[in-house]
């Protein structure tokens, strides 16, 4: 596969060595692309302009690494797979950095890993091998579950109630039936894969993952809560507003009367999440709908972002100043 034939990473601008040396570049500036000069080799005889790659956000990066990954892999039949394949799934990441292309190659033995590119060996039946914009990768549950035995937690719970999220919620309504028929498919997947590494803990992402959670920040929240203590977690839970109006916020502790709200600051900064609105406007609008839902409810109301979901201890540092304490 070449990735003139794929759209991303040809709008992006990959180039082979045939073709920037046509184009004047000296090989001497090529010889030197892995480390420093305007070309960044990402692959062998696979190159991007250094300079317009590296502005770009780690998991549009990778998504570009994964085509050129794509183009340059000889031998055997590789698909994209674990986090590589959650980037072309379009799985929200949850601090994700620069890290090899995963690919898996089925059978017992196959090509090994090189710079950029980590190769795993396992079964791959048809029903798990899916193609999304030109590229083989692994289908959204198998790409769940591989996660799910490899990665942290965090990440590992972030995929899973994405890919969830995507079965089990429409316009807000929430299905449970749908997420109970998930987690017998994942629950099945995960029999048949027994006695594999990392399979304790995909069981573990398998019966804590709730498609209810709407983004990365409230997947972890909901984790770390967990890990300090409290029991009764609600996501999304509704408070009726003003004028027959609904409010939503992102987890109830009902063991003590508080609701948790992640605050990343992208609501803020970016401008379409605004909806054209100022910051000001916001930030009011924010406050009005606080104050609404503490004065009807008579719950506490706490906000955190990133920084305090890092550990279980900064969030129960967080909580503990508002007085919050997990029961005992």
């Amino acid at each position: 596969m070449r990735w003139e034939q794929l759209g991303w990473g040809a709008d992006f601008g990959l180039y082979s060595r045939e073709q920037l040396l046509s184009r004047g570049v000296p090989a001497g500036v090529l010889s030197l692309a892995s480390k420093e000069g305007p070309w960044l080799r990402l692959q062998p005889g696979v190159y991007v302009e250094r300079t317009a790659y590296l502005a770009r956000l780690p998991a549009e990066r990778h998504r570009v690494a994964v085509e050129a990954a794509m183009s340059a892999t000889r031998g055997g039949f590789a698909v994209v797979s674990h986090t590589s394949a959650a980037v072309v799934h379009g799985l929200p990441q949850y601090r994700f950095a620069d890290r090899p292309v995963e690919v898996t190659l089925a059978g017992a033995i196959g090509g090994s890993s090189r710079a950029g590119l980590r190769r795993h060996l396992d079964a791959l039946p048809d029903d798990d091998v899916v193609t999304i914009e030109g590229i083989a990768c692994t289908s959204l549950d198998r790409t769940v579950f591989d996660i799910a035995r490899t990665a942290p937690l965090e990440m590992s719970l972030t995929c899973a109630d994405a890919a969830l999220r995507r079965e089990v919620v429409s316009s807000r309504r929430f299905d449970a039936n749908a997420q109970e028929a998930w987690r017998d498919r994942m629950r099945e997947r995960a029999g048949r894969a027994a006695g594999s590494r990392g399979i304790r803990r995909a069981r573990e992402v398998i019966e804590f993952a709730d498609g209810r959670a709407e983004l990365p920040g409230e997947s972890v929240s909901r984790l770390q809560l967990h890990r300090i203590g409290f029991r009764e977690i609600d996501l999304q839970v509704a408070v009726a507003g003003p004028q027959g109006s609904a409010y939503y916020v992102d987890i109830g502790l009902r063991d003590v009367r508080t609701f948790w709200e992640f605050d990343g600051e992208v609501k803020y900064r970016d401008a379409a999440m605004r909806g054209g609105r100022s910051i000001e406007t916001v930030l009011l609008d924010e406050k009005r709908r606080e104050d609404w839902i503490r004065g009807t409810t008579h719950w506490r109301l706490c906000r955190g972002g990133f920084g305090d979901i890092r550990t279980p201890e900064t969030l129960a540092a967080r909580l503990a100043s508002f007085g919050v304490r997990p029961p005992r």
